[in-house]
């Protein structure tokens, strides 16, 4: 059985940084105080703000967000289809989307490492 890859999901994943989200203050100011075009500075806030709510997903959702994410970056995908759709609490707009998602992936691995690491610490 072939996976099928949903761009949508990842606009989903992304949901906390909309501002269709319920609105919130706090993560408001946060979203705001990062330079989403640095590296460090947009981990970090996919750190704060998606890392615990990525870990609330199951293991096998975990796995299918990572690869659907991967799989478009496969493919040359440019994610206007994500960004477009998408109004953001971002200070800028994202120079290199692809750039963006490549940082989201990389996280998204290391929360799972994380977290499969923590479950054998027990």
């Amino acid at each position: 059985m072939k996976n099928k890859y949903k761009i949508v999901d990842i606009k989903n994943l992304l949901f906390v940084f909309d501002i269709e989200n319920t609105r919130n203050d706090e993560r408001e100011k946060i979203i705001v105080s990062k330079d989403v075009n640095d590296d460090k500075e947009l981990a970090d806030l996919f750190d704060t703000l998606l890392k615990s709510e990525f870990l609330d997903y199951t293991t096998q959702e975990q796995v299918s967000l990572t690869e659907t994410v991967a799989h478009f970056l496969k493919e040359d995908d440019n994610f206007d289809r994500v960004f477009g759709r998408m109004t953001t609490y971002f200070d800028e707009d994202v120079i290199n989307q692809r750039r963006f998602m490549q940082v989201l992936l990389n996280c998204l691995k290391r929360y799972q490492l994380e977290s499969s690491n923590i479950g054998t610490d027990q």
